[in-house]
C-alpha cells in the first residue's frame, strides 16, 4: 500500500464510505458539496386559490431541446412536499426565472419557510410581471423567464421531478448580443454547498473534439479565452438563436 493511502485507495484523510453509514444530513451535505455548481431555478407558482408562491430551486437542470423540456425538483422538508411542489402538482404551471448576481439576495429572501398563506413577493418586496401563457407571474428584473407547463411528474427517494414545457421564453435585451445570450449580462449564480454561492467567474472556449480529426493525428483542442479562437481553428461563439420565418405565438 502506497504510503499516505488506505486500503481502498483514498487518501489519507479523504473520505471512502457508504450512503448507509451517513446521517441524513451529513448525505445531503456531502452530495449537495460534490454536484456543483448547481443553477438556481427561481421558480414562481400560483395556487388553485390564487395565492401566489416564490422560491429557489437548485435541483435544476435541462433535458430536451426539442420540445424545450426542462426540470425541477422540489426535496420534501421535514417529510411533506413544499408549496411549489403542491402548486406546480395542483395547477400543471410554473415559471422559472434565471436568479442573477443583482437579485440573489432577494431569491434568497424568499428561500424562507414561510407558511403557505403568506405572499414571499410581498415581503420581499419584488414585482411581478404578467406571464404570456400561463398564470404564474414572473419576476420584474430577472434577466430571463421561462413559462412552463407541466408535462411528467416522477416522485424518486425525498424528492420530486417537475419536467415542464417551456411554451415561452422571456430574455431581456440587455442579455440578448444580436441573436445571441450574452452569458456575462446574464449573470447567473450557482449553488454550492451549505450556504455558498458562486457568480459564473471565469469563461473559458473549449471546442468538442471531431473524431476523425483526432483519427488523422490532428490535436485534441485546448482551452483558451472566451473572447478569441485560441481554442481550436473551429472554435465558435454562442449559438445563435433565430426565429423560424413563419414564428407564431403557440395557442393558449
Amino acid at each position: 500500500m502506497s504510503a499516505g493511502m488506505t486500503e481502498a485507495g483514498t487518501p489519507e484523510g479523504g473520505l471512502d464510505v457508504a450512503p448507509g453509514d451517513l446521517d441524513a444530513r451529513s448525505l445531503y451535505g456531502l452530495l449537495t458539496s460534490l454536484v456543483v455548481p448547481r443553477p438556481i431555478a427561481w421558480v414562481s407558482t400560483v395556487s388553485p386559490e390564487g395565492q401566489r408562491n416564490l422560491a429557489p430551486h437548485s435541483y435544476f437542470n435541462l433535458i430536451s431541446s426539442s420540445p424545450p423540456i426542462i426540470h425541477v425538483t422540489s426535496s420534501q422538508r421535514r417529510g411533506r412536499l413544499k408549496d411549489t411542489a403542491h402548486n406546480i402538482a395542483a395547477t400543471g404551471e410554473f415559471v422559472v426565472n434565471v436568479a442573477s448576481r443583482e437579485q440573489i439576495e432577494l431569491a434568497n429572501h424568499t428561500a424562507a419557510e414561510w407558511p403557505a398563506d403568506e405572499d414571499e413577493w410581498t415581503w420581499a418586496g419584488i414585482n411581478g410581471l404578467p406571464s404570456r401563457l400561463v398564470a404564474p407571474e414572473r419576476v420584474a428584473g430577472a434577466p430571463a423567464a421561462m413559462e412552463c407547463r407541466l408535462v411528467e411528474t416522477v416522485a424518486l427517494g425525498n424528492g420530486t421531478m417537475f419536467f415542464g414545457e417551456v411554451v415561452w421564453f422571456h430574455v431581456g435585451a440587455r442579455v440578448m448580443d444580436g441573436h445571441r445570450v450574452n452569458v456575462r449580462a446574464l449573470d447567473p449564480v450557482a449553488r454550492l454547498g451549505g450556504p455558498l454561492y458562486t457568480p459564473l467567474g471565469e469563461v473559458f472556449q473549449l471546442v468538442r473534439p471531431d473524431w476523425e480529426q483526432l483519427r488523422d493525428g490532428a490535436p485534441a483542442p485546448v482551452a483558451g479565452p472566451a473572447s478569441t479562437a485560441a481554442a481550436a481553428p473551429a472554435a465558435a461563439p454562442a449559438p445563435a438563436v433565430h426565429a423560424k420565418p413563419a414564428s407564431r405565438a403557440p395557442s393558449a
